[in-house]
């Protein structure tokens, strides 16, 4: 398989065959050894192939094989010519990554480490289908979908600067009333669990700070103290909604003229298409009110534990989500519908979607590590 390399982390294959567009990896000479192993660049060059893509079908640094899109994968596509995918999103709608930034020093920390890791094992339910910490009966469970983080707020969970800090405010213009009653009965019990799988909550010590000017901006801007990241989606609700319009989208557009019948999808301007949007950010709002449950509750035991410190939201950053933006393409600005699968934003300074505090330096960008390496805070 043809890759040119364009400089030190960046790679082309070019366009050939029913391609539309280039694709573009972003990788190392380590790394691209081992993207090569799996489908992920056939999987890129697919994704190349679908109607109205515009710019590259790109992959980031960890990309690997995936359902439809690469784990990694990002495409924007022409909101009038183009289609949206839920195999471009991923099963676990508004899979995210919340950081927590903490005053509470190391050494304090670690003075009652055992009680705070039982007490997290405690508080916050993990594994497949597990309950969570909090059942909404189904009107509860529709205003949920609707208002996100904001719902848990209102009630109490929480405080207004943890969803100021949250992507879109930990809010997205859903419609509950598109999501099945099968979606509907596998999320109500589920809100403030984490799952299973890659997800987690990981209590970290700053270790080195190499920009102190973004970090204080950020809240980090001493090496003493904790901070926690957590790692989750929208847990069986979401995988519900994929499951529900990837069939839907078959029997209504089939996969023939598809190169990979995971790549299902619908014309974003089509009624299947709007009702998935609608129902997208409706579990992407299960999503923000899952992990907004999840800080209130560590933030509680926390404060039992250790006493009066803060706990706040550094930010929150969706991936497995599908988003109309603005962007400069080809030396316009377009609006377009980008698929993030396992991917995320990585905006620079100004960008109006930003926090204002952090609209002079850019965007935080998460990190996580990988079962003992390091995790790192980012700026875009």
């Amino acid at each position: 398989m043809k890759l040119n390399k364009i400089d030190e982390h960046m790679w082309e294959i070019p366009k050939e065959g029913k391609m539309n567009v280039p694709g573009l990896l972003f990788s190392s000479d380590k790394l691209i050894e081992k993207v090569k192993q799996d489908n992920s660049i056939q999987q890129v060059k697919n994704v190349a192939c679908l109607k109205g893509i515009v710019g590259h079908s790109l992959a980031m640094a960890d990309a690997h094989v995936g359902y439809g899109f690469c784990i990694g994968g990002v495409a924007a596509f022409d909101v009038n010519e183009g289609i949206i995918s839920p195999g471009g999103v991923g099963y676990d709608i508004n899979c995210s990554v919340r950081m927590l930034k903490t005053n509470i020093p190391v050494d304090v920390f670690m003075k009652k480490q055992k009680e705070a890791v039982d007490a997290l094992f405690r508080i916050v339910p993990t594994g497949a289908g597990k309950r969570g910490a909090m059942t909404v009966e189904k009107a509860e469970l529709m205003e949920v979908m609707g208002k996100g983080a904001r719902w848990m707020v209102d009630k109490g969970y929480g405080k207004k600067d943890d969803y100021i800090y949250t992507e879109s405010e930990g809010k997205l213009e859903g419609d509950p009333a598109e999501v099945s009653e099968l979606a509907l009965r596998r999320g109500h019990t589920q809100l403030g669990s984490l799952g299973s799988g890659n997800h987690f909550v990981e209590v970290q010590a700053v270790e080195k700070i190499f920009d102190p000017a973004v970090a204080k901006v950020f809240g980090i801007d001493n090496d003493n103290f904790i901070t926690l990241m957590i790692h989750c989606g929208s847990r069986g609700m979401g995988h519900q909604v994929a499951s529900d319009f990837i069939r839907s989208m078959e029997k209504k557009y089939g996969f023939a003229n598809l190169p990979d019948r995971e790549l299902i999808n619908a014309p974003i301007t089509s009624g299947i298409g709007q009702k998935y949007v609608k129902a997208m950010n409706a579990a992407a709002n299960f999503a923000f009110a899952n992990k907004q449950l999840i800080t209130h509750n560590i933030r509680e035991e926390f404060s039992k534990l250790f006493g009066d410190y803060d706990v706040g939201v550094l930010y929150d950053i969706c991936h497995n989500i599908a988003k109309f933006e603005k962007h400069k393409i080809d030396g316009s600005v377009k609006e377009v519908c980008v698929h993030r699968k396992g991917a995320t934003r990585s905006f620079g300074p100004g960008r109006k979607e930003l926090p204002e505090k952090y609209q002079g330096v850019g965007q935080p960008v998460l990190i996580p590590g990988s079962m003992g390496t390091s995790s790192y805070l980012l700026v875009g």
